[in-house]
């Protein structure tokens, strides 16, 4: 697949937040929806040098983004986003493991999953379980939650 896996940059947050928009769209939303979501899904300069932000590169090009939160026991998978023409061909589960195996180095025990409904099939392919609901705060909407088990072993 040859992708490389990286810190992002801080000049990339404009890049990063339009991809995290893309991916999301991908979903059908409208752009009224996009648009009340912008907030939620913006990294800035600042965000990306004081949050743990991983891009997945192919030919020099970002196809995938991932951003960890919070601190052990539990870490959150804040952001997990692929741009579309590159969805389904394994970024999202590199990007998945590659965040499980930081967050397990970092101390902790499960990973915290938000998910966009539309995400929670491959959440659960790669082995999140159901875990209640969360309000939006963009949308208001109830979102998905999941977790992952980070002591169950190697991803």
């Amino acid at each position: 697949m040859d992708l490389l896996i990286r810190p992002a940059r801080p000049d990339e947050a404009a890049e990063l937040t339009e991809l995290a928009l893309r991916s999301k769209a991908h979903w059908g939303y409208d752009e009224a929806f996009l648009t009340r979501c912008r907030a939620e899904l913006t990294l800035t300069p600042a965000d990306v040098t004081a949050r743990q932000v991983t891009v997945a590169e192919r030919d020099g090009r970002v196809v995938g983004l991932a951003v960890l939160a919070g601190d052990p026991p539990e870490l959150e998978l804040d952001m997990l986003f692929v741009d579309p023409p590159a969805i389904g061909t394994g970024v999202g589960r590199v990007l998945f493991r590659h965040a499980a195996a930081t967050a397990r180095a970092a101390g902790a025990r499960s990973l915290r999953i938000e998910a966009d409904p539309g995400a929670v099939p491959f959440y659960r392919r790669v082995g999140a379980v159901p875990a209640g609901t969360s309000v939006s705060p963009s949308t208001g909407r109830e979102l998905p939650l999941l977790r992952y088990n980070l002591s169950a072993g190697a991803d």
